[in-house]
């Protein structure tokens, strides 16, 4: 007697291949799923999990009390909240300019175009000291325009400009790219005005692109570094940000200390983005 591998009736709502057989391929993609998942598990926990659960641990080796005595002394928070201002700051100037870019790259023809595109990815292709090393021969105090902005917080902000530009240009252009013209053609032939267009049809559409990239531009600028490092001076309670605090108390051997100052900046990056979730889950819905 052998035994029957496939039953003679598939369920209902079931693909069935030649002969009632239900066909292998969705046999094979379910296990390869599971094994991919599996895999993802745990390459994501190895290079992610693991790593932020060791600096939460190191960070209350000397527990609570040691926790907010580190994350409140005056050094500390003075980088701490120069470095979040500093980085909600250039996050929102970039939202507007790098939607302004995105546009211009979308919707107008002109010569250059192309040139244009590629100079918005030099902050990605360049090394974070190599761009520091380029604002000081701008900025600098030998500046060939005449703007000294080394050792200050303006530098701090230019620097953040600079490297986290590209984030929502290049979250808005391919949404930019997939929208109907039609409808914003008709719109305007109902006698609606180029602002109310952009902000009842243009603007619901690209507002979730807009904010996946303020939320990937204010985490790079919470934990840059390289850039800031060289311009600023990291003065302490100046121009030090959270960054160059860090890596000064794990020379001092000061390891809880600077997962400390690590955890507060990843609540804060964690909440900015939760937030920015939100809004870009609402928009979506209205739109």
């Amino acid at each position: 007697m052998t035994a029957t591998l496939i039953p003679t009736s598939a369920p209902r709502g079931t693909a069935r291949g030649r002969g009632g057989e239900a066909p292998q391929g969705i046999l094979r993609l379910g296990r390869g799923s599971g094994l991919a998942l599996g895999l993802v598990l745990l390459w994501m926990s190895i290079l992610v999990l693991l790593p932020l659960v060791a600096v939460l641990v190191t960070a209350s080796t000397d527990g609570l009390a040691g926790f907010v005595d580190t994350v409140t002394s005056p050094a500390v928070a003075a980088s701490i909240r120069l470095t979040v201002l500093t980085a909600a700051a250039a996050t929102v100037v970039n939202t507007v300019m790098g939607t302004v870019v995105a546009w211009v790259l979308v919707r107008d023809r002109f010569w250059g175009r192309r040139l244009l595109s590629l100079v918005i990815d030099i902050p990605f292709a360049l090394p974070t000291i190599v761009a520091g090393l380029v604002l000081i021969a701008l900025y600098g105090n030998q500046s060939p325009l005449g703007i000294v902005l080394a050792q200050t917080r303006w530098a701090i902000f230019v620097a953040l400009l600079f490297v986290t530009l590209p984030f929502v240009v290049r979250a808005v252009q391919p949404v930019l790219e997939e929208l109907d013209r039609d409808v914003e053609e008709a719109g305007a032939s109902l006698g609606a005005s180029r602002a109310v267009v952009f902000r009842r049809l243009i603007l619901p559409n690209i507002a979730p692109a807009m904010a996946a990239g303020a939320a990937l531009s204010f985490a790079r600028g919470l934990g840059e570094y390289g850039s800031v490092v060289l311009i600023s001076g990291s003065l302490p309670r100046r121009t030090e940000v959270a960054s160059a605090r860090m890596l000064g108390q794990i020379e001092n051997d000061n390891l809880a200390g600077a997962s400390a100052v690590a955890t507060v900046l990843l609540v804060v990056a964690l909440a900015v983005i939760v937030l920015l979730g939100v809004v870009q889950r609402q928009t979506a819905r209205r739109g």
